[in-house]
């Protein structure tokens, strides 16, 4: 067994990660970063990620005449966040963010040279409760890619004067509290190699790549789930510690999805993509008939839909809608089913939001879950054949009485004139419609078997894991604290393995866009504060 030393390691080579390892080899640290994945693949799934930031008081948010405010965020973030009184590190960093972002994760990475596109979007208005009150979805130019891309850039000079070393590839076994520092056993190159550090930063995200973790911490979870994260974030050394005597808070909350579809090209078992579902759409259940009482329509709270699927008997969902819907409504949450934005070809996508994505619109329909056809009765056979071939519920099929039902009820109102419209799915398209990004993006309410906006698509909807929004529970200057709630010395966490911050910064649910820029966030605060602490 090989043995070396390091003055500072840091465990998962994510954004949190990345971000960190800059800032302490700027301050003249020796660094070594260990990850999982090649180095083709640094940045974890931050690197898949869209890129939105919830922000406030940003020069976009001036140009579409937002007047936000700390006060107003931390507001709307208290609201949805639903702290308990003994949550007190969580709500700290809630703070934290709504005083720090502007200036540590809005302009620092502007600094590294990226931008926001213009437009701010308006998500997470909240269900039954109010969520954000206004627009602060900061979409970057470049995505999740581009924010790793750039990391990676900086941290060469530091690569060549060998005062940042690099294990790709390296699986952390056990980690071992030595007294003076900490011992990490690690399986690397085909051999175990023990790694001695000082300091110890961990940053080697959550647990939602496991769907037994999810099972086991969200009892009440589906049986039929897709990942959406990767099968590394398995919550492992996040276990570990805890079993060791860390902190550990929220373990039963996460940032799940209703809208996930079978990924056409898959890259391991259960590999889903994690649709922003349209809201035209007609969202049914399994056998057909449009959930309700009050109709599915997303945007409000993904807390609240992903609860719904949850108490569904069968553990799946359809939308059917058609080409014109698909074509404006329908996006992808990550950089590979959005290259213009990636690519930052802003002309591309501009021509997108304008004539429909056409390209987008072919790269679903290889998915599994997604059929088209001509007419009702072909499509209803289609979604049968769906469920044929995956074998499930063959007893429960989809009932072609009810989806046409549902189908000419919808038609019926939307053929009257809006003063006549009765339907909380149009209201709620309405409302959506009256914020001028919105209107890009949601068609104006038409019947769906209207000459020329055909064919019909049906998609097969599941619960998608994402994000863990507990973890190791930190404090603000990203120390681990034991049980006692005291620091545990020379060991720190960031990013989604502290929760972003505190085991949970974001509560129950999130305002969204709180996670890349939560990542920045802590890897910022970890270091400044070693920086002051020597």
């Amino acid at each position: 067994m090989n043995r070396e030393r390091a003055e500072i390691t840091i465990v998962g080579a994510g954004i949190a990660g990345l971000r960190t390892a800059l800032e302490l080899l700027r301050q003249g640290w020796q660094v070594t970063l260990v990850d999982r994945h090649p180095e083709e693949r640094a940045g974890g799934l931050g690197r898949l990620a869209f890129g939105g930031m919830a922000l406030h008081g940003t020069q976009e948010q001036r140009l579409w005449n937002i007047h936000d405010s700390p006060e107003l965020m931390l507001q709307d973030w208290l609201g949805f966040a639903n702290f308990t009184a003994t949550e007190h590190w969580s709500k700290r960093w809630a703070e934290h963010y709504v005083e720090r972002c502007v200036a540590d994760v809005y302009e620092d990475v502007k600094k590294l040279g990226l931008s926001f596109m213009p437009a701010v979007n308006w998500v997470e208005r909240g269900l039954y409760q109010p969520g954000n009150s206004l627009p602060r979805y900061h979409v970057l130019w470049g995505t999740g890619q581009g924010l790793v891309l750039a990391l990676m850039r900086e941290l060469q000079p530091y690569l060549a004067q060998q005062r940042l070393r690099c294990l790709w590839q390296a699986h952390v076994m056990a980690i071992l509290h030595t007294g003076g520092g900490w011992q990490l056993s690690v399986r690397w190159q085909d051999s175990l190699l023990t790694l001695e550090t000082h300091i110890l930063v961990m940053a080697a995200g959550g647990w939602t790549g496991s769907l037994e973790q999810v099972q086991r911490r969200w009892p009440q979870a589906p049986t039929d789930i897709l990942n959406g994260s990767h099968p590394y974030c398995d919550g492992a050394l996040q276990d570990q510690l805890a079993a060791t005597g860390a902190a550990a808070a929220h373990p039963q909350d996460m940032w799940n999805y209703a809208a996930g579809i079978a990924h056409p090209h898959p890259d391991f078992p259960g590999h889903g993509l994690s649709l922003i579902p349209p809201k035209s759409a007609l969202w049914l259940n399994a056998q057909g008939q449009r959930l309700g009482p009050e109709p599915w329509v997303a945007g409000f709270d993904t807390h609240a839909l992903c609860q719904r699927m949850a108490a569904l008997e069968v553990p799946w969902t359809w939308q059917v809608l058609n080409r014109r819907i698909l074509l404006k409504e329908l996006a992808v949450s990550g950089a590979e089913h959005n290259p213009e934005i990636r690519d930052c070809k802003r002309l591309a996508f501009a021509k997108n939001v304008l004539f429909g994505n056409q390209w987008l619109y072919t790269q679903v329909r290889q998915s599994p879950d997604v059929v088209v056809a001509e007419t009702l009765p072909e499509l209803v056979d289609k979604m049968n054949q769906v469920n044929h071939i995956n074998q499930i519920h063959d007893a429960v099929p989809v009932q072609l009485d009810w989806v046409e039902q549902a189908v000419q009820q919808w038609d019926d109102q939307v053929s009257r004139a809006p003063v006549f419209w009765n339907d909380d799915q149009l209201r709620k398209i309405t409302q959506l419609r009256q914020w001028r990004t919105e209107r890009l993006r949601t068609c104006a309410p038409a019947v769906l078997r209207q000459a020329g906006h055909g064919p019909l698509v049906a998609m097969r909807l599941r619960l998608i894991t994402r994000k863990s929004l507990g973890g190791i529970v930190t404090d603000l200057h990203a120390r681990v604290l034991d049980r006692e709630l005291a620091p545990i010395e020379h060991l720190y966490a960031v990013g989604e393995f502290s929760g972003f911050g505190g085991g949970g910064a974001c509560g129950r649910r999130s305002l969204e866009g709180t996670f890349i820029a939560g990542c920045h966030l802590t890897a910022l605060q970890m270091a400044r504060h070693l920086g002051r602490a020597t």
